[in-house]
Order: C-alpha cells, then sequence, then structure tokens
C-alpha cells in the first residue's frame, strides 16, 4: 500500500496551494483529483491584496503578474463604483484579473516543482481513519495509506460528506449564468444597452474579448440543475435586454448559483476540510477563490508541523479556531451584498444610502479592507492591536521582508540586535536589523506572515516561540 503524509482530494487552488505549503516542509505529498484534465473555461477571477502579498512571500507574485491584468483595488462591495481610498497598507494595493486555470495550473506546477505528486482522473470514494493515521479507497479500487487527508475538493466535497460534518446555511435561490460568446451588434449599441440595464441589474455585464468574443454574466430568477445551452442565453438576454445581440458561437457556458453554507467542523481527527468543502457563497466581490487559497496557508505549515513533529500540542486546532470566523464573516458580507444588488426598491433605497456613506473615507476603507482580507486580525489573546495581525512587506537591509520568506518559516526581525531565536533556529530565521522600519524593537511572524510577538524581551519571546514553534531543538 502507498503511503505518504498528507493525501489531498482536489487538484483547485486550494489543493495545489495546500501541497506547495506542505513541500517547503519536506512533507510527503500526494494530491488526487477526479478530473482527468484542469477545467477547460477561462473564468476570470481576480486576486485580492492580500493573495498577492501570500504570493509575494512564496516567491510566486512575478508569474502571477505576467499572466494577469492589474486593476483598482475598488469598486467590489456590491458593485459599488467607488474608488478604493489612498493609503492602504499595502505594496500591493491593487486586484489582479487573472483566469482561474492560469491561477491553477501556476500552483500545481509550483507544487510539483516542490516534490509533490499529482494524480488526475483519482478519486476519492471512501477512508477509514485511526490514531495513527487515513486508509483512502479510490475509485479504482486502489487503498492508499495516509497521516492525515485533506478534503479541498469543492462545494460537493466528497470528503466532508463521507466525514459527516454538516454544512448549514442557505440554498441556492437565484442563479447566474456565465459564459464566453461571439455577439453581432456594434460596440456602441452594446455598451448603451449594457449601462442601461445595469442600471437595474448590477450583475449583468458583458466584457469584450478579442475577435468578436465576449464573456456574458447574466442574473437568472430560480435555479436548474440542467447545463446551461446557448438557447438559455438568447432567452435570459431578452428577457433582461430586449435583445440577444445576435449571440452565437459559444466557447464555453456555465451556471452558478448563490448558495450559502459553512461546515460546522474543519477538523475531524485526522481528517481536514479547506476552501468550498469548508465554506461556498455568491461569488459577489470576488473573495471566493481568495479564501480558499488563506485557508491553505493557514494550513500549510501547521499540518506540516503535526507531521515533523514539533508543532505544540494545540497548534492545529488554531486552523479551525482562525479560519472559521474568518469564513463566517465572508459569509455575511456576502449576504449583505446579495441584498444590495436585488432590484426591490427596499434593497435600492439601501443601496444608494451605503454609496453616499462611501463616500466617507472610513466607510469605504473599512469595506475595501474587509473585502481583500488585510483588515484581519487573529485572536493571540491580549497585547496590542498588531498582534495577529499581517506584517505588510518592508525594506530589509537584505532585501523586500517577502523576499526572506520564501521558504516557509517563521521569522524574528530584531533591531535591537539583542535578541535570539535560540534553539529555534531549525524553524525560524532571524535577520538584526536596527533600521528596520518595524513598530516595535523586535517582531516574530509566523511563516503566514502573522504577528505572533512584539516586545524586546528575549524570555517574553522565549514564551511565543514555545506557542508556536513547539520546544526548542536540544
Amino acid at each position: 500500500m502507498d503511503t505518504f503524509d498528507v493525501i489531498i482530494a482536489g487538484c483547485g487552488p486550494t489543493g495545489a496551494m495546500l501541497a506547495a505549503e506542505l513541500r517547503l516542509h519536506d512533507v510527503r505529498v500526494l494530491v488526487l483529483d477526479k478530473e482527468t484534465e484542469p477545467t477547460s473555461f477561462v473564468r476570470i477571477v481576480g486576486l485580492h491584496i492580500r493573495s498577492l502579498e501570500l504570493m509575494a512571500m512564496r516567491g510566486l507574485l512575478d508569474r502571477m503578474l505576467e499572466r494577469g491584468r492589474k486593476r483598482p483595488a475598488g469598486g467590489f462591495f456590491a458593485a459599488i463604483n467607488k474608488p478604493a481610498p489612498a493609503g492602504l497598507d499595502s505594496a500591493h494595493a491593487y486586484l489582479l484579473g487573472i483566469p482561474q486555470p492560469v491561477v491553477v495550473q501556476l500552483l500545481e506546477d509550483h507544487a510539483i516543482h516542490l516534490g509533490a505528486e499529482v494524480r488526475r482522473g483519482s478519486a476519492v470514494v471512501g477512508f477509514e481513519q485511526g490514531d495513527d493515521g487515513v486508509t483512502v479507497q479510490l475509485d479504482d479500487g486502489q487503498r492508499l495509506r495516509s497521516r492525515y487527508l485533506v478534503g479541498c475538493d469543492g462545494s460537493r466535497s466528497t470528503v466532508r460528506k463521507l466525514l459527516g460534518v454538516g454544512f448549514p446555511g442557505e440554498p441556492s435561490r437565484n442563479e447566474t449564468l456565465m459564459g464566453e460568446l461571439k455577439l453581432d451588434v456594434p460596440q456602441e449599441e452594446l455598451a448603451a444597452k449594457v449601462t442601461e440595464v445595469r442600471e437595474t441589474y448590477k450583475t449583468f455585464s458583458i466584457t469584450p474579448f478579442a475577435d468578436g468574443i465576449y464573456r456574458v454574466v447574466i442574473p437568472v430568477a430560480g435555479v436548474s440543475a440542467e447545463a446551461p445551452s446557448l438557447d438559455d442565453f438568447k432567452q435570459q438576454l431578452n428577457a433582461i435586454a430586449g435583445t440577444d445581440f445576435g449571440a452565437h458561437s459559444a466557447r464555453w457556458l456555465s451556471r452558478f448559483g448563490d448558495a450559502t453554507r459553512l461546515a460546522e467542523r474543519y477538523r475531524v481527527g485526522r481528517v481536514l476540510l479547506a476552501g468550498d468543502a469548508a465554506h461556498i457563497h455568491p461569488p459577489t466581490g470576488g473573495q471566493g477563490l481568495n479564501l480558499g487559497i488563506q485557508d491553505a496557508f493557514n494550513l500549510g505549515w501547521k499540518l506540516a508541523a503535526q507531521v515533523r513533529g514539533w508543532a505544540p500540542e494545540t497548534l492545529l486546532d488554531t486552523y479551525e479556531s482562525e479560519r472559521h470566523p474568518v469564513a463566517e464573516d465572508v459569509l455575511d458580507n456576502t449576504r449583505a451584498q446579495m441584498e444590495l444588488l436585488s432590484s426591490e426598491p427596499g434593497a435600492q433605497a439601501v443601496r444608494r444610502l451605503l454609496t453616499e456613506l462611501m463616500n466617507f473615507d472610513e466607510v469605504n476603507r473599512y469595506l475595501i479592507e474587509k473585502i481583500t482580507a488585510i483588515d484581519i486580525r487573529y485572536d493571540f489573546g491580549e497585547g496590542p492591536d498588531l498582534l495577529g495581525r499581517r506584517q505588510r512587506d518592508l525594506e530589509t537591509k537584505q532585501g523586500d521582508l517577502y523576499g526572506l520568506l520564501h521558504h516557509g518559516r517563521g521569522m524574528l526581525l530584531d533591531r535591537t540586535e539583542h535578541l535570539t531565536v535560540g534553539g529555534w533556529s531549525d524553524r525560524v530565521d532571524y535577520l538584526a536589523d536596527p533600521a528596520a522600519p518595524i513598530v516595535a524593537p523586535g517582531i516574530l511572524l509566523r511563516p503566514d506572515g502573522h504577528i505572533a510577538w512584539l516586545g524586546d524581551n528575549q524570555q517574553d519571546l522565549n514564551t511565543h516561540l514555545t506557542r508556536w514553534f513547539g520546544n526548542p531543538a536540544s
């Protein structure tokens, strides 16, 4: 029986990111995906500020930038067209529009380069877990053994269902059709009609590509289990725009609903959930893919620490205690956004009021920081406000701070030149820099870039090193 440290079900962006994070710590990883090939349709997604920072921390950002397009970091919340406030606290204060298949391929290539094994056309159909590991059964009858199993297998997660974890929330009430097809109307006429329709249907959009191809997004009342056809698109275009724009020659067509659900638990024993397997919500604000990637970034180093044997007793439990509330908040803000996108008079009145309130910089900033996930503060207990928050990139005497985090280790940045990581040097890097532009004499960063300690007291630092990185090496 083949054995691994971790088996990941699902090779989407969450699964691929998690595999790469585990391989940074020499964890034996197998990624299984039921599809023989990655998804073919080219849905453009937006990487928000925090996800861009994570890519910079692992040396992936330049590759993403080569394949994407920078856009202003504003106008996300319920598609209310307000510019981003000035001075957002990041070196990457923009949105990167990039095809989702490109994100998946870049992350998968990164994981494979680091030594992860990916098997496509292999689906998990069952598993049994015990005190020392998990036996995983595949659809071809093969059985594999691993120490941990992580379900990153999407909203219909087989792992979650087999695990018996509840997935409460609201089912889809309305859907959105999305596809790429040709439209035979003059550009000026098309633009005028889109502007007119968006006065009522805020999620409606038609975006031009080359050679007469357009990406079409159409809201639909009700739900359907059938795959959409070109006729479905033409009928719905006629219903809300009064014309089908001469639509023909579809490259791909899809539909997605507005279901909102959150897994009751992220971990049961040696089986964990991440990404859409743990939470689903409407796509408004473009947070879904980002939320999954950030799950993987939070989980990766903690699960690796467990496998490598140095994790403090409760470290792996902090994955759920930190990420479950984040998902709750995303679900709530997408619920609010969906209400604001309604064409009902009451919802439109609230939308007009919020549009006025967003003229206040504090309101606009609050909503942008929420959508882009740079407002997150994990609960690390009592301490300064920065404790538990992410550290933005900054210049050190050895270059960009994020450039020093490529290997997924902790980091002690010391302005005093008197602190030390001592017996934790196999897990935590050290940089003495008297000119470092940090808010405290010293800061300890976890591998995910969140501030785990601030101060100048070595004894206090040792306590926090033990809390996050286990006992020092003898």
